[in-house]
């Protein structure tokens, strides 16, 4: 596993727990800090550079994942309670496939949030480098 996959991983992790960003940046920053030489950390930074979609789909599902989401959650139920009832295999198929496109849209949002979380914690360590204390 590489070292981005690993603070990936710990990041999501850190994503489950119900807190403010701001107290997730604080617990990654020591993780960040003692685990990752400051090289590294450039180095990681520009992997994730390099992986993070610009298009405005991914901004939208890196915020709103869970709303992008419902509409397929939406399609699942309907399709599963029209299935039951008309007794229809076509609308068993809908609800299969509604449920598999909400949980990658919300998987690919998490993973979004998590990319994100740890660009903007890379950068303010950087700043925190940049900007010595007084």
């Amino acid at each position: 596993m590489s070292q981005l996959e690993r603070l990936l991983t710990m990041l999501e992790d850190e994503l489950t727990k119900y807190s403010t960003d701001a107290r997730k940046m604080e617990k990654l920053r020591r993780k960040i800090g003692l685990s990752i030489s400051l090289a590294e950390q450039r180095q990681i930074k520009e992997e994730l550079l390099a992986t993070i979609p610009s298009n405005k789909i991914a901004e939208i599902l890196e915020v709103q994942r869970q709303a992008a989401a419902l509409l397929f959650w939406g399609i699942a139920a309907l399709g599963l309670l029209f299935g039951i009832s008309l007794n229809q295999p076509i609308c068993l198929l809908a609800a299969i496939v509604g449920t598999v496109a909400a949980f990658r849209i919300q998987k690919w949002g998490w993973q979004l949030q998590a990319k994100s979380l740890l660009l903007r914690r890379a950068e303010d360590i950087e700043a925190c480098i940049a900007k010595p204390n007084k």
